[in-house]
C-alpha cells in the first residue's frame, strides 16, 4: 500500500505508548474520582515507560466533552507532577475530543512546531457539575439543561438518541440488525477481557472502594432474547433501546506522539505512525453517518487507501444503528470493525472515547507480541453537531 505522505521522515508523527484507564459506568466504580485524577496516573505510567525526560514535553492535550470547562489538560499535567514549565490545553469536539488531540498533537509535529506530546482525552460524567442557564427575566427560575447545544434550531438539534432513530429509519436499520450488533460487542468484549487482552493498556485507579482494574460495563450473561425484550428508549415505536446503544461512562485514555526522530533517539524500536486524517460535517439530523462524510474524504487523500485491505478498524459504538448506517454505506462488513468489541459493551466516555480508539489500535498492532510491521489501522467517530473523524495510522519499525 502506497500513501501520500513522508516529507521528512524524522518528522513523522509515531505513537510510541498508549493506556487507558479501566472504563467505569457513571455513578459506578469510578464516581469519586476526578476527571484530572483519572488522567494523572497515566501521565505517570506514560513517563515511566518510556523514560521520556517530563521537561521534554511539548505539550499535554486533551479533550473533554461534558465536564466544568477549564484546562483540563493543565490540570492533569500539575497534578501528575510534570514540570511546571509543561504547558496543558483543553480540547472540544465533543465525542472526537480524544481522537481529535491525538492528531493535531500529529499535526503539530508535521508542522515541526514541537516533538513530543501527550495526547488524548477524558470525561467524568460522575463528577462533572451540573449546567444550569441564566434565567432571561428578573424573578425567573434558571433552568437545568443536560448538554451544549450542537446546531442551530433552524437547521435541527436533536438529543443523541433521537439522531440515532432519525438514522434507523432513514437508512433502514432494523432492529433485529441493531441487537445483533451490540450481542457481537458483548460478546468479544467480555472475550477479550477473559483472556487478557486489555490488562496491558489499561492503568489502575486507586478509589475510596479499592483498585478499580476492569472494565465495568461488558455483560457475559447477555443474549439474543434478553435484547429483544428492552423497550425502545427515544420513541415509542422506535429501535433504539438501552441494549443496542452504548452507557454513560467515566474513563480516560492518553498516548504519547513524538516524533520519528526522538523515538530513534530514545532507542524506541517500534510505534504507531499516524499517516492521516480527516473531518467532515454532515446533517446534524443524521449525525452519526459523520464518519461516512469523513472516511471518503480521507480516501480521496490518500489514493492508496482500501477499506478492504485494513488489519484493524476501530469504530466508536455509540450507537448501534448509526454504526451499521455507517457501515453499509461504506461497504464494510460488522464483522471487519471492533473484533475486541467496541463502545456498546465497554462504555463511552465521550472526551475519551476518540483517544481510547487509537489506544486499542495500537494494542492490536504494535503491543507485545501482537505488532506486525507495515499493519494499518483506521479509526472513526462521530460527533455531536453531525461532525465525522476518521485517522489512519501505521505499524512501523523505528530503528
Amino acid at each position: 500500500m502506497s500513501y501520500a505522505y513522508q516529507p521528512d521522515e524524522d518528522w513523522q508523527p509515531v505513537v510510541v505508548a498508549a493506556y487507558r484507564t479501566p472504563i467505569g459506568r457513571a455513578f459506578g466504580s469510578l464516581s469519586t474520582v476526578a476527571a484530572e485524577d483519572l488522567l494523572a496516573p497515566i501521565i505517570r505510567r506514560i513517563v515511566a515507560e518510556t523514560g521520556i525526560a517530563p521537561e521534554a514535553i511539548d505539550d499535554v492535550m486533551v479533550g473533554n466533552a461534558a465536564g466544568g470547562g477549564g484546562n483540563i489538560g493543565r490540570l492533569a499535567a500539575l497534578a501528575a507532577g510534570l514540570p511546571m514549565a509543561v504547558p496543558g490545553v483543553a480540547i472540544d469536539r465533543q465525542c472526537g475530543s480524544g481522537l481529535e488531540a491525538i492528531i493535531m498533537a500529529a499535526r503539530l509535529i508535521q508542522a515541526k512546531a514541537g516533538a513530543c506530546f501527550l495526547a488524548g482525552g477524558v470525561e467524568s460524567v460522575s463528577t462533572a457539575p451540573w449546567r444550569v442557564e441564566q434565567p432571561k427575566a428578573n424573578g425567573a427560575l434558571p433552568r437545568f439543561y443536560g448538554r451544549a447545544r450542537f446546531s442551530p434550531e433552524t437547521v435541527g438539534d436533536p438529543d443523541m438518541g433521537i439522531a440515532a432513530e432519525n438514522v434507523a429509519r432513514q437508512f433502514g436499520i432494523t432492529r433485529q440488525r441493531q441487537d445483533e450488533l451490540a450481542l457481537r460487542s458483548h460478546r468479544l468484549a467480555v472475550a477479550a477481557a477473559e483472556t487478557g487482552l486489555f490488562r496491558p493498556e489499561i492503568v489502575e485507579i486507586a478509589t475510596g472502594h479499592g483498585l478499580v482494574e476492569r472494565d465495568e460495563c461488558p455483560r457475559p450473561t447477555t443474549s439474543i432474547e434478553a435484547l429483544a425484550n428492552l423497550r425502545p428508549v427515544f420513541l415509542a415505536d422506535g429501535s433504539v433501546t438501552a441494549g443496542n446503544a452504548c452507557p454513560v461512562n467515566d474513563g480516560a485514555c492518553l498516548v504519547l506522539v513524538i516524533s520519528r526522530g526522538m523515538a530513534r533517539s530514545l532507542g524506541i524500536e517500534k510505534g504507531l505512525a499516524f499517516i492521516d486524517s480527516a473531518a467532515a460535517g454532515v446533517d446534524p439530523n443524521l449525525l452519526g453517518i459523520g464518519p461516512v462524510a469523513s472516511t471518503r474524504k480521507l480516501m480521496q487523500r490518500q489514493p492508496g487507501l482500501s477499506l478492504f485491505s485494513l488489519d484493524a478498524i476501530e469504530f466508536n459504538e455509540a450507537f448501534a444503528a448509526q454504526v451499521l448506517a455507517s457501515l453499509d454505506q461504506l461497504d464494510i462488513s460488522a464483522d471487519a470493525v471492533n473484533s475486541e468489541g467496541g463502545a456498546i459493551a465497554l462504555g463511552h466516555p465521550f472526551g475519551a472515547s476518540g483517544a481510547i480508539l487509537v489506544t486499542r489500535l495500537y494494542s492490536q498492532l504494535v503491543r507485545g507480541d501482537s505488532w506486525s510491521p507495515a499493519a494499518t489501522g483506521l479509526a472513526m467517530i462521530g460527533t455531536g453537531g453531525g461532525i465525522g473523524l476518521t485517522a489512519l495510522f501505521e505499524a512501523v519499525h523505528l530503528s
